[in-house]
């Protein structure tokens, strides 16, 4: 009996979630259905099963259209959370100057908090940021302070790739490894988007054992083959040519991640809310 307790407790031990772990939504996966219908959108999703969704549209200090406190409550009503949101910093934001950040950015922030986000996102790096290697290395400061007043509020700042990151290279260092080794751990997390990667030739896994810890949020996505631009579109998980079980357990075991976000942008022919619905199921099926 004692040997059987113990082979329990080892099992249930190992497939528990962590401390703080939630699986989520990112909205731009419904984009076309939140611009025209919002809250009749996010009721579906909650009546999918959705606890956490993640936004990508905040303008003029509103989401979705919606003050922070009006989007909360509207969320709390469905019986949902906002843990974490998009909002692209960019040179605008930054009073080099002054050395401190605009009321624009300030507001940013502080909407976050009010809404009772953990962490503040940025999905995109200007390309007049990474024209040159100093350049970009002395922006990654204003990554750090950022984090700082992230901190402030209870958050943390944080950075979500595309696929230039992994492309291009200043002083023959990729744009990747400039962020990670000149931001600090403590103030900057990095929401590693294990599709995105895909169209600029790098793998979730390779990145991951480089920089064990660094993902507290993963952008959870597949990835298939495109008629497109790109040469990869993302698609249903586990139908495409990303290992995502492999990839999401590393996170959970050594990549520091806690959120995990689904996110799909193409759809091969189905609704994205009935993608949304079956994402969720295959990440539930996985012990997520």
């Amino acid at each position: 009996m004692i040997l059987a307790g113990s082979s329990f407790l080892s099992n249930s031990f190992f497939t528990s979630n962590a401390p703080g772990e939630l699986l989520g939504i990112q909205l731009y996966s419904i984009r076309d259905e939140m611009k025209k219908d919002p809250l009749g959108t996010l009721k579906q999703l909650s009546e999918m099963g959705y606890k956490h969704v993640e936004h990508a549209n905040y303008v003029g200090r509103k989401f979705y259209g919606y003050s922070a406190t009006e989007f909360k409550k509207i969320l709390q009503g469905l019986g949902l959370n906002m843990p974490s949101g998009h909002t692209v910093m960019g040179k605008q934001h930054w009073d080099s100057a002054k050395k401190d950040f605009t009321d624009e950015w300030k507001w940013t922030v502080e909407d976050a908090a009010l809404m009772g986000q953990q962490l503040v996102i940025s999905p995109w790096l200007d390309e007049s940021l990474r024209k040159n290697y100093d350049d970009m290395k002395r922006y990654m400061e204003v990554f750090n302070k950022s984090g700082e007043l992230c901190k402030k509020s209870g958050m943390k700042f944080g950075y979500h790739n595309h696929d230039f990151e992994f492309s291009q290279k200043l002083n023959n260092i990729m744009v990747y490894d400039i962020i990670l080794q000149n931001t600090d751990p403590s103030l900057v997390t990095q929401q590693l988007d294990i599709g995105n990667m895909y169209n600029g030739g790098a793998k979730a896994l390779d990145v991951m054992n480089k920089y064990p810890g660094r993902f507290e949020s993963m952008h959870v996505k597949d990835e298939i083959k495109s008629g497109g631009e790109e040469k990869y579109e993302s698609t249903i998980l586990g139908k495409g040519v990303v290992p995502v079980k492999e990839v999401i357990d590393l996170g959970r075991k050594s990549g520091g991640t806690i959120h995990f976000i689904i996110e799909q942008e193409s759809y091969q022919g189905k609704t994205p809310l009935e993608c949304a619905k079956e994402d969720l199921t295959i990440m539930k099926k996985w012990g997520y």
